[in-house]
């Protein structure tokens, strides 16, 4: 199926896929700070917890391979938070912008 069967708009559609990608993202980040801060030493046993750290491993991987060698190992989530959110608000002004240059009603 192609992009444009989906939407009218091919660029829409990746600009859209991109934001939910760094979304989700950004939210299983807040779910796994979350759950850092509430269940305390017993985390690494928390089965939500685990979950998090899986959905989250691409992210922190990426994290660590762009901080400094000074960034602690359990700094890195909060970097890879801080980038995924730059990120997310890059592409949400790419796709106002889009969105202003082919129309309002063309992005609905």
């Amino acid at each position: 199926m192609r992009a444009t069967a989906l939407c009218g708009n091919p660029m829409l559609f990746w600009l859209n896929a991109a934001q939910l990608v760094l979304y989700i993202g950004l939210l299983a980040l807040l779910g796994q700070g979350a759950l850092y801060v509430l269940a305390g030493a017993q985390r690494q046993r928390n089965f939500v917890y685990q979950l998090f750290q899986i959905l989250n491993k691409p992210w922190v991987r990426a994290a660590r391979w762009i901080a400094p060698r000074q960034v602690a190992d359990q700094h890195v989530p909060v970097v890879a938070f801080c980038v995924m959110a730059v990120l997310y608000l890059v592409v949400t002004l790419a796709k106002i912008e889009h969105c202003i240059a082919i129309g309002v009603e063309a992005c609905r």
